[in-house]
């Protein structure tokens, strides 16, 4: 029975699901038994009669019948065929991790942090504080070597996500890898986490200029995720900076991995006057248009939108759509650049999920978001030193720009 869900993956998608490889320079011993047949049936149905066929051949006649794993293989057929579409926002989730997951409500049971992949690698973008995460010592850029003893190499976000993700007062071991090259292993009781959507405070401390002094003149407010708790909470924030006279907005979604995409339009709508949010493109081309209602919240004020390579889905969606209807200017990095619909599915046979990529978003400019990004109005990268001195480059050149300097 499918479960459709609309919603932006947040976590952030680039690695391929799981696949088996083979080796080349065997000796091969061939049965010259059998003909050759289609792999397909009349109706283009791929026949799977040949993987039973396999695997009793395996099941037989392995040479080492102990890493025949009955799960494991069915778990590698599925992932091995989905590794063949190169879409990483198809992906199959096993019953076990299905069952433990939460969709982004604004509440979920696990360690508190988010986390995307680099390079390979999966990687801790934030903490949330106050979480377990947080309490253990994890930290921004601190890689996930293993979860309970098995390794991340070659996981997506998703995968990551969904395993070290469980219920309330279970354990789950993280070996880690911190920034300085330590590796350290840390085991974490997960909690209900509550996650603040909209805060006020910079992620670098407090809302100064690069002379320390404290900004006045400008308002700002961060954006973690977009969950169905961000439109609420940001509501009544908008409010107090519209009575509060403040002659700019910075609006930070830097290291916002997405959520729920009517969170995200409803989010968009609050600055503009009018316009088209996005488009969305099926598989028969079927376009709909996502257009913004006259009266947002705040929809005059100057604004600056701050965005990194760790800003992805939602937030890339938000930055364009203030990006292209000419609303707000973007400093910062290029974005993750995840922009696809994918769909929930509960498989009936396993009780396992299977998400399926059925749209992708394009810019009001009808510029494709996935693998591509927003590219900022001002680029602004961080220098070893800002990272070394906690000096936010980013933010401090916001600041600039809305004075006018």
């Amino acid at each position: 029975m499918s479960k459709p869900a609309r919603w932006i993956v947040f976590s952030l998608l680039l690695a391929a699901v799981v696949a088996l490889s083979f080796g080349i320079g065997v000796i091969v011993e061939r049965d010259s038994g059998g003909t050759a047949a289609s792999p397909t049936t009349e109706d283009d149905t791929p026949d799977f009669n040949s993987l039973y066929e396999i695997y009793a051949l395996l099941k037989g006649e392995y040479v080492d019948p102990d890493r025949l794993d009955p799960e494991t293989l069915y778990e590698a057929a599925i992932n091995g065929m989905l590794k063949s579409l190169s879409d990483t926002g198809t992906f199959y989730v096993d019953p076990i991790t299905y069952t433990t997951s939460v969709m982004p409500s604004g509440t979920f049971e696990g360690i508190g942090a988010t986390v995307t992949e680099q390079d390979g690698k999966i990687m801790i973008v934030a903490p949330i504080k106050g979480t377990p995460a947080d309490k253990a010592g994890i930290r921004t850029g601190d890689v996930i070597l293993a979860v309970d003893g098995e390794s991340t190499d070659g996981w997506n976000v998703e995968e990551a996500v969904l395993k070290i993700r469980g219920p309330k007062g279970t354990e789950v071991n993280l070996s880690i890898e911190h920034s300085d090259g330590e590796t350290e292993e840390v085991t974490l009781t997960r909690d209900e986490i509550e996650v603040e959507s909209v805060t006020r405070d910079p992620p670098m401390g407090a809302f100064e200029d690069a002379d320390g002094n404290e900004v006045k003149d400008l308002a700002y407010v961060h954006i973690r995720d977009f969950s169905a708790l961000t439109a609420s909470q940001l509501r009544p924030v908008l409010e107090e900076i519209a009575d509060g006279g403040y002659e700019g907005l910075v609006l930070d979604v830097r290291d916002n991995p997405g959520g729920l995409l009517d969170a995200t339009v409803d989010v968009a709508d609050m600055f503009l006057d009018g316009g088209t949010i996005l488009f969305q493109v099926g598989r028969d081309e079927d376009e709909r248009e996502f257009s913004a209602q006259s009266g947002g919240e705040a929809t005059g004020i100057p604004m600056v939108v701050l965005v990194n390579r760790f800003s992805a889905s939602g937030s890339e969606v938000l930055s364009a759509a203030l990006k292209d209807n000419g609303r707000a200017t973007i400093i910062g990095e290029k974005t993750f650049g995840k922009g696809t619909v994918n769909v929930e599915h509960r498989l009936s046979e396993d009780g396992g999920g299977l998400f399926v990529t059925i749209a992708r978003w394009l810019t009001p400019d009808r510029v494709l978001i996935d693998g591509v990004g927003i590219h900022p109005d001002i680029e602004v990268i961080p220098s070893d030193e800002d990272i070394e001195l906690r000096r936010d480059a980013q933010l401090l050149r916001a600041i600039d720009f809305l004075r006018g300097e």
